[in-house]
């Protein structure tokens, strides 16, 4: 399976580190290095450290094989090389570790590394050695092979080793996408993890909340965000517990506010 995430919502989500990425897709693109072209630069889409694609969005992660004074060379876990250029409009941070005590990445809730950690510390490119497990998103270019960082994140171990089972579990224990359509109790959902289409099945033991309030299918509207957890059985992924974060046409849920999607015909 290849990943690439959109945004930062999917594993960056699900690790806790959607508040430092926010602030880099806030800041803007690093510059690129002289003779890579915009074209070079866009539409790309990262390896990652799982089995594919990096689930930063368009990014990068892996581990530091090469330190240089204006990009890092690392390598993912299908065994491919990325430069990751950074300039001084680059947010370079640390993930914090996991305050002793709290739930991993995969048990907090929606998926989101909610566990009231303490977000990321700015640090210095300097400070990233080879060895270190990073996560850069930017303008990636697939063929270059390179990124134009617009943050690079030093990433805790213990956090990067759950990334990584999270990566492998996406599609067997949870889902996390933008809502497409509803076919009866079967929604189809555009992933922003691996950019695929995936489906699953509500039954009369799946529960819905959206923020903390519990909520039906029919409080689920187009283009709401969920993170879906549950298990394959008989080839459709059937959901056990559906956590809307965000989106969708109409009001907040709980109240039935907006409806919900129109069903396909």
């Amino acid at each position: 399976m290849r990943f690439g995430v959109k945004s930062v919502l999917g594993l960056a989500l699900a690790a806790g580190l959607a508040a430092g990425v926010a602030v880099a897709q806030d800041s803007g693109g690093a510059q690129q290095p002289s003779g890579q072209s915009g074209g070079q630069r866009g539409g790309g889409r990262g390896q990652g450290m799982g089995s594919g694609r990096g689930m930063m969005g368009r990014g990068v992660t892996g581990t530091v094989t090469e330190v240089a004074a204006d990009h890092f060379t690392v390598k993912n876990e299908a065994g491919q090389l990325y430069t990751i250029h950074f300039s001084a409009n680059t947010r370079v941070m640390k993930q914090a570790p996991r305050p002793a005590g709290a739930a991993n990445e995969s048990q907090t809730s929606g998926g989101r590394g909610s566990y009231g950690g303490n977000p990321p510390q700015p640090i210095k490119a300097t400070d990233i050695k080879v060895g270190d497990a990073i996560v850069a998103g930017g303008e990636v270019d697939d063929t270059a092979k390179s990124v134009g960082a617009a943050m690079i994140m030093q990433l805790d171990p213990e956090r990067a080793k759950e990334m990584q089972q999270m990566q492998a579990n996406f599609g067997k224990t949870w889902l996390m996408g933008k809502v497409t359509a509803v076919n009866e109790t079967k929604v189809t959902l555009q992933s922003q993890v691996d950019n695929a289409a995936h489906t699953f099945v509500a039954d009369e033991n799946t529960t819905f909340r959206k923020r903390r309030d519990p909520i039906t299918l029919a409080d689920v509207q187009m283009g709401d965000t969920v993170r879906v957890d549950g298990a394959v059985k008989g080839g459709d992924f059937v959901a056990t517990a559906v956590s809307v974060m965000g989106g969708g046409q109409g009001g907040p849920g709980g109240g039935g506010m907006g409806g919900r999607p129109q069903p396909q015909q």
